[in-house]
């Protein structure tokens, strides 16, 4: 028999650790994984379609547009409470978009004040909303070039006079990892962990991993996962080609194995499908016409195959 190759052997690993933890920790898997759903990607729908759609695939939470860019603007506490329970689907977080108008690493002042008013009116929101963390990206996505040799500095700096707002609202600030063709820096959990420890505040210090990411720049996914242990508090979800899980390649046992691996199926972490689809900026997916029928098969296939899968990793 030939020599397995590196991914192989972490495989191997990691379903050893799994079957260590079935065999004498039975009891910790008994709880299944909290599935919830990014709706950012549905465009300019409205909620109410989003949660219905949700609650009919069985997915019992919801990753919320952080979409409060002004005081105007965004979802209002008392009527989002109100068609979210209609539905039964309540809410895991709050997904921060961060962009070259509001970039904590910004070099110009106004941008970087700009991402401190908007954390200031998205985090009350979260802890009003029952969320248990709000995701945030260092630096600007879509900006995949640096403005200078500042950019991780600052942005420490800008987050660090937010934690308190952390800390006083319960809320857990994810920080998101992200690939190198959208983002200027912090592209790895290892980069997402110095981050954290630069920031050196308690309101800092969770992660919101995206395997889609973690394709192109990690070296074996469900290991990143392992390392990200604890600190792990939501993660998002696509296959291979962004789209709905079970449409490409991402190997979904050895993931879902991973994260029972780390006691991920607790309170408070999610596992939560954003499938943007393939190609270059999936941003203007935020503000596009929402194409009903193609959403519904979306959500559908990715909580069917997920649950398929997590079911047979755990009958294994």
């Amino acid at each position: 028999m030939s020599k397995k190759q590196n991914f192989e052997l972490k495989n191997d690993t990691i379903r050893a650790n799994f079957l260590d933890l079935k065999r004498n920790h039975p009891d910790r898997l008994r709880r299944r994984l909290n599935l919830s759903w990014s709706n950012w990607g549905f465009g300019m729908e409205d909620l109410a379609a989003s949660a219905a759609r949700l609650s009919q695939a069985g997915i019992g939470y919801i990753e919320l547009h952080g979409n409060h860019y002004g005081p105007d603007l965004g979802y209002r506490v008392a009527e989002t409470r109100r068609i979210l329970g209609d539905h039964n689907v309540k809410v895991a977080g709050v997904c921060g978009m961060f962009s070259a108008d509001n970039d904590l690493s910004s070099n110009r002042p106004i941008q970087r004040q700009a991402a401190l008013d908007y954390l200031k009116l998205e985090i009350p929101f979260t802890a009003e909303m029952g969320g248990t963390y709000m995701l945030v990206v260092p630096g600007a996505c879509g900006r995949p070039v640096a403005y200078d040799d500042m950019e991780f500095e600052r942005s420490v700096d800008g987050l660090r006079l937010v934690g308190d707002l952390f800390v006083q609202h319960k809320v857990r600030a994810a920080i998101e990892p992200i690939r190198a063709a959208e983002v200027s820096f912090c592209r790895t959990i290892a980069d997402a962990k110095r981050f954290i420890a630069a920031v050196n505040h308690p309101g800092i210090g969770h992660i919101n991993g995206d395997v889609y990411h973690m394709q192109v720049e990690e070296a074996h996914i469900p290991t990143a996962i392992i390392e990200a242990g604890a600190m792990l508090t939501n993660l998002h979800m696509a296959d291979s080609n962004r789209c709905a899980l079970g449409g490409g390649s991402l190997d979904l046992d050895t993931l879902i194995m991973a994260l029972y691996v780390i006691g991920y199926n607790v309170d408070g972490r999610f596992v939560t499908p954003e499938p943007l689809g393939p190609g270059g900026a999936p941003y203007p997916a935020m503000w596009g016409r929402p194409d009903k029928a193609r959403l519904d098969a979306l959500v559908q296939q990715t909580a069917t195959c997920f649950r398929e899968r997590e079911e047979a990793v755990l009958a294994s």
